[in-house]
């Protein structure tokens, strides 16, 4: 699985999240399988995102579109402060780990 991770600072994490809703970029024809929106406890104004694609093919164009599309002119960027950061990841392992797996004597 290939995963784009995108953080950055918002104005307001509602407004964020109204014009993320929106999806501007058609996120599932875009090849969006799932994705994740998370922030930090004492970070109301910042956002964590990742979005899972099949291939880095799609992955890549995805984030050119957002760079070039979204975030210079678009919906979202009266919600952003500053440039986001971001990265394109492959995931090598997903292990689940529970307690009741776990030998507690």
């Amino acid at each position: 699985m290939i995963t784009l991770q995108i953080e950055h600072q918002v104005r307001d994490f509602d407004m964020w999240r109204r014009a993320f809703d929106s999806d501007p970029l058609d996120r599932a024809a875009s090849g969006v399988r799932s994705f994740r929106i998370s922030r930090p406890l004492d970070q109301q104004d910042y956002v964590m995102l990742e979005m899972d694609f099949d291939t880095q093919a799609a992955a890549v164009d995805f984030l050119g579109r957002l760079q070039n599309d979204t975030w210079k002119t678009g919906v979202t960027a009266p919600a952003l402060v500053g440039e986001p950061s971001t990265r394109i990841i492959e995931t090598v392992s997903i292990e689940n780990v529970a307690a009741a797996d776990r030998d507690l004597r």
